[in-house]
């Protein structure tokens, strides 16, 4: 029996957050409804927003969320290059899972050359054992400053002749405008790719929009595919703040805006009752504080004590407000933090001092998917690891599971990721903070249907099926 010809359909947006992300998660799980076996695949994340698979490695969170919509194992080859910022001007390059010392070390433009036979790989690899790849971009094709260098656009797209969806944030205004530019800075042959236009977060009566697509059809040849309206429902996606950061009034729980923040998804389970704080006022009537991982801990520290901060958290912990370090923050919530290989930027710091903990940045990066017993709730927590420190305990903290989670009163600390994700946790944090359960998020897997099933409704899914190669 032939072996049918796997194919790919891309999603790529006229801006960054114009809704990739989630028109690919969209996308990979209605078209595993309909009986594909497809994968997700983005040649390269800019994002501190990462997980880690069963095999121990490194990748996008946007990725991992999309292999769960795709029903598949989540692979690095889906994410083969993440860019972790450390600063404006660093980042650090994490390939096929692993951290790379090497072309972390070199130039922007100097590391192009070097990713694409990687990214190239990983692309046909998964054409050869998928029926479908939905690809997803990066940021936006039109930045013709980057057409020399770019690995992950329309390079991509033609490397494999995929089928370009184009999207555009209709939210924001000027989206005409927007999918008109950018098909206008395509070249001929990028041009030929594109099937459609997305008008993705569209609020009110669609049929207001003519004759607006039919005028820009006329234009560029293209037809206007979908109106995605706007929809309630959260994903982890590449860059942005989660979007529930909207808590008001007393009683809630502030999650400190670090500019190096990392892993910010793992907070939604907080639902409403989270609020992001990054002046100590906003911590006033806080009901407990959480501060998050940081892929820059030294400089985070700094600004901590420079915005005043650090001396609120403080403040806050001898008031008996519970305070819980997540794998940066637990850093910074100890004694001090050396980074003496430079693998965030070098330096160190002292840290606040609420646990009696010395860390040190390894050279070696610890990435793995993790179990415990915890005994203050009893409960079996799951989560994942991610980070260069390692932290030795005092005799004035509770080791409550060596290496991974400690406690001194009424702060807590710990280096696994997703622990609120833990029901059992969820629930006794919130209990110490005084603070009532949420009502529950929607599962994922109920979040994914629903947004599954809206994309389609709203899409021209005949001719997303035709993209797909139909069905004998």
């Amino acid at each position: 029996m032939t072996r049918r010809q796997a194919r790919a359909i891309m999603v790529q947006g006229c801006t960054s957050s114009a809704g990739k992300s989630y028109l690919a998660a969209a996308l990979c799980r209605a078209l595993s409804s309909a009986g594909y076996r497809v994968a997700p695949f983005k040649a390269q994340n800019m994002s501190n927003n990462a997980g880690v698979t069963r095999a121990g490695l490194e990748m996008g969170r946007a990725q991992l969320v999309q292999a769960t919509a795709a029903r598949v194992e989540a692979d690095v080859r889906m994410n083969p290059v993440l860019l972790k910022p450390e600063a404006d001007t660093r980042s650090q390059v994490v390939l096929l899972g692993r951290a790379d010392a090497a072309l972390s070390a070199l130039p922007w433009r100097e590391r192009k050359p070097l990713l694409w036979p990687h990214v190239r790989a990983a692309l046909h690899s998964l054409m050869d054992d998928f029926e479908v790849v939905v690809i997803e971009g990066a940021g936006s094709p039109a930045e013709v400053n980057l057409r020399s260098s770019d690995i992950v656009n329309m390079r991509v797209a033609l490397e494999v002749q995929a089928s370009v969806l184009l999207a555009c944030d209709i939210d924001r205004g000027g989206a005409f405008a927007h999918l008109l530019g950018t098909w206008h800075c395509l070249e001929p042959q990028e041009r030929a790719l594109l099937r459609g236009f997305i008008l993705n977060r569209f609020r009110g009566d669609a049929r207001l929009l003519a004759p607006a697509p039919q005028w820009l059809e006329a234009q560029t040849g293209v037809p206007t595919v979908g109106v995605v309206p706007w929809l309630p429902y959260t994903l982890p996606e590449e860059d942005g703040f989660w979007a529930g950061e909207t808590g008001r009034g007393a009683g809630f729980v502030g999650l400190v805006r670090l500019p190096r923040v990392s892993n910010l998804d793992e907070f939604a389970p907080l639902g409403a009752l989270a609020r992001w704080v990054d002046q100590p006022a906003q911590l006033e009537e806080a009901r407990a504080i959480i501060v998050p991982g940081s892929k820059a801990t030294v400089s985070d520290l700094d600004w901590l004590r420079r915005t005043g901060l650090a001396a609120a958290i403080t403040r806050a912990a001898a008031a008996g407000i519970p305070v819980l370090g997540i794998c940066g923050g637990l850093q910074m919530l100890g004694r001090q933090v050396g980074d003496p290989h430079g693998v965030e930027g070098g330096g160190s710091a002292p840290g606040l001092g609420l646990l009696d903990l010395q860390t040190v940045m390894e050279a070696h990066k610890t990435t793995r998917l993790t179990q415990l017993d915890d005994p203050e709730t009893g409960a079996r927590l799951g989560g994942y690891e991610i980070h260069h420190g390692a932290s030795q305990e005092g005799p004035e903290v509770e080791a409550l599971v060596p290496g991974l989670l400690w406690r001194r009163g009424n702060v807590r600390g710990t280096y696994l990721h997703g622990l609120l994700e833990n029901p059992a946790y969820l629930h006794a944090f919130l209990g110490w903070a005084g603070l009532p359960v949420p009502d529950a998020l929607s599962a994922l897997e109920v979040r994914l249907d629903a947004i599954a099933g809206a994309v389609q409704a709203n899409l021209d899914w005949s001719l997303v099926l035709a993209l797909a190669g139909g069905r004998a």
